[in-house]
């Protein structure tokens, strides 16, 4: 079994190869394909292409969910995105803050670092920025968010709980997250669960759908609810690369889910949501009183 940080080195040296590569290649990559492969597409990846302040340069197909969709990012907001890569989802957060808001892409890879920070500066963009960094120890203060996004990054990383407690710790108090991840139900093959390459696309590193969610609720996040679910089917000429003729037939026909889910979850403190009717009365009972009658 590999230590915590020859997983993630792992996963830094296939990023890093990643970030050199076009979308199609990178298509393949995450589920673990070594060439690419047309069953590949789109089976992991949702469609960005009509999404609002989608930038195709940054999009390296690496993504499982559309969770910027679901943030409920607002104008103004600062919002941070876990697992930048290119840019893709820091830029369609940064259509949303608008030019007074400030949007924050950790990542990992140096590479991928530097692809985005040349993406940021193609397209003008002074209130985006991007940090190197774990997303396990964020180089980000206290309290500085107002949403948090990923797109498939939490499966990458071996502890996940810290990374939860980590987000917790950067969103303000009222602060919310919207993330996209891989999680599990049931046992994937040990063909599977022990490749490296596996790992570093997506598959191995996931997680129990439960015990995900659990972390969550543990970190102290409230309101959590799932926004969006769907069953992750891995073709036959990638399973072809990690199991034999019986083991894929006994993984097809087992009891095994992989999917993608994006959870949403609020952290608590945030100002109390006002009920403008009760608001409106009550300024109208306080307004009430005549002239002399001493209630003022």
């Amino acid at each position: 079994m590999k230590t915590e940080n020859e997983l993630k080195e792992d996963v830094r040296s296939r990023y890093a190869a990643i970030a050199l590569q076009g979308k199609a290649e990178n298509a393949a990559s995450c589920c673990g394909a070594t060439t690419p492969s047309n069953k590949v597409y789109n089976i992991m990846m949702d469609d960005y292409s009509t999404t609002e302040g989608y930038v195709e340069s940054a999009d390296l197909g690496l993504g499982c969910g559309l969770p910027t969709q679901f943030a409920k990012i607002k104008e103004g907001d600062t919002v941070i995105d876990l697992g930048s890569g290119a840019g893709n989802d820091c830029f369609v957060a940064r259509h949303e803050t608008g030019v007074t808001g400030k949007v924050i892409g950790i990542d990992f890879t140096p590479e991928m670092i530097k692809k985005a920070r040349e993406n940021a500066e193609k397209l003008g963009f002074n209130n985006v920025e991007f940090r190197e960094g774990d997303i396990d120890q964020m180089p980000v203060s206290d309290n500085v968010a107002d949403v948090i996004v990923s797109n498939c990054v939490l499966n990458l990383v071996p502890d996940k709980k810290k990374v939860i407690g980590e987000i917790f710790r950067t969103l303000k108090p009222g602060g919310h997250f919207s993330i996209s991840d891989i999680v599990l139900v049931g046992s994937l093959p040990e063909g599977l669960k022990n490749d490296a390459e596996m790992y570093a696309g997506c598959v191995a590193g996931a997680i129990q759908k439960d015990a995900y969610l659990n972390y969550i609720k543990e970190a102290g996040f409230e309101n959590i609810i799932i926004q969006k679910e769907k069953v992750i089917t891995i073709p036959n000429d990638i399973l072809e690369n990690y199991l034999n003729e019986k083991e894929i037939k006994d993984f097809v026909n087992g009891n095994t889910g992989i999917f993608s889910i994006t959870v949403y979850g609020e952290k608590p403190g945030g100002m109390p949501k006002i009920n403008l009717v009760e608001l409106a009365t009550a300024s109208t009972e306080k307004a009430c009183c005549e002239p002399g009658s001493g209630c003022c």
